[in-house]
């Protein structure tokens, strides 16, 4: 567990951007709680036929836009503040992205990397189980996190559709194409923080082509640095949580992919060098933290060497290091924006089974282009009118349009 507790870093920054513009002191109040905390323990049998009891966590933020909306996240580190923080964090984001949806998130505390397909199974099972009075298509949609999968969701819906009879998917999102999930979903959240960086990169005067450093190579983190390197840009260090690999002319993104596939780490790539040190300090034009909270903090912001922060993970950067950026004058397009992708497609997936449609790749990633773009203007253009950064600029957009529906 981080000794940062992310949940008053998320407190902090709402606070600071009522700093820059003043809100009614009712609606930061009201924001500054969730509607509902729900945990307890999940009593789950192991193969061998131990029982383990694991903590579970939902905590539903705010729904005053629309149903409360969240991933799930299973990691041995997960605990209420954290889920809190990103609930909390998920209500901001669906405003800032425009969607019918309020803010949520969930958890267990648990590896599953320790844990058989069968014991997964049954976890996510016995998750969905422990939930399924308080979720629902218009209540509560969760989806993917950290270490959660299309296949997780896949059980999770057809546990809630044995339990209410509701066939529909709708009530969690991130599933497999083939039981109701969106196309384009894989590849979201790396689109729509792409679609922000290229809306963006003029406005900050970056290179032509651009060295990307990557922190996290999971899902967004892997279709991110194909994105970069497609478009002809060097990404020139990669990280996940064993090591880091590095070339200064840019590593081959697709043999690294499968390299990770093969090995389930970025050390030993034959196409670059095992970095030793922080990828964080890696000088480069872009830097992509890509995987969990409190990255860069007012004890390494100032060793940074980047142009440019484009925060696909949740919470990377703490309020002490954004004033540390800022001051160097280093933008660090949040979170909130940058990888509010993800939500956006997940929305358009819940509409889609709602329906009872399917949109066409070409279709989901048009419509997550324009809004990419019209929410990343909006945002430029607000912290330019306040002089301030461009979190501060993406929490009043939110707290503007969350005041709107304030109830």
């Amino acid at each position: 567990m981080s000794l940062i507790n992310p949940f008053e870093n998320a407190l902090s920054q709402l606070a600071r951007a009522n700093d820059v513009k003043p809100f009614a002191r009712d609606l930061l109040t009201r924001l500054s709680h969730p509607h509902r905390e729900i945990r307890g323990y999940i009593p789950l049998t192991r193969d061998d036929g131990r029982l383990q009891m694991v903590e579970y966590y939902r905590v539903q933020h705010n729904n005053w836009r629309g149903p409360y909306k969240g991933g799930i996240r299973f990691h041995p580190d997960t605990d209420v503040n954290e889920v809190k923080a990103l609930a909390f964090w998920m209500t901001l984001k669906c405003a800032v992205a425009d969607l019918p949806m309020g803010g949520g998130k969930g958890g267990a505390t648990i590896n599953p990397k320790e844990l058989s397909k069968a014991e997964l199974e049954r976890l996510s099972r016995a998750w969905m189980r422990a939930l399924v009075d308080v979720v629902g298509p218009e209540k509560d949609v969760p989806a993917p996190d950290v270490n959660t999968t299309p296949e997780i969701m896949a059980w999770m819906a057809d546990e809630y559709a044995q339990a209410t009879g509701d066939t529909t998917g709708a009530v969690i999102t991130g599933k497999p194409i083939g039981v109701g999930g969106s196309l384009g979903r894989d590849r979201a959240t790396a689109m729509g923080g792409y679609y922000v960086w290229e809306a963006l990169k003029d406005r900050y005067g970056l290179p032509r082509v651009c060295d990307v450093v990557i922190q996290g190579f999971g899902n967004a983190g892997q279709h991110m640095a194909a994105l970069f390197f497609h478009d002809g840009h060097r990404v020139i260090a990669v990280s996940d949580s064993t090591g880091a690999t590095m070339n200064t002319q840019g590593l081959d993104i697709p043999a690294l992919v499968a390299h990770k596939n093969a090995t389930r780490q970025v050390n030993g790539f034959t196409g670059g060098e095992d970095l030793v040190g922080s990828e964080l300090e890696v000088s480069c034009d872009v830097l992509v933290p890509a995987a969990l909270e409190n990255q860069i903090t007012r004890e390494n912001a100032s060793r940074l060497k980047t142009k440019m922060v484009l925060e696909l993970a949740n919470g990377p950067t703490t309020p002490e290091a954004d004033d540390i950026l800022f001051g160097a004058g280093v933008p660090v397009v949040p979170d909130i924006l940058a990888n509010s992708g993800g939500v956006t497609v997940s929305t358009y997936e819940w509409e889609q089974n709602k329906k009872g449609e399917r949109w066409s790749e070409e279709e989901v990633f048009a419509k997550l282009k324009r809004s990419m773009e019209t929410q990343a203007a909006l945002i430029f253009a607000g912290s330019q009118e306040l002089k301030t950064d461009l979190r501060r600029g993406a929490f009043v957009l939110a707290l503007e349009r969350l005041a709107t529906h304030q109830r």
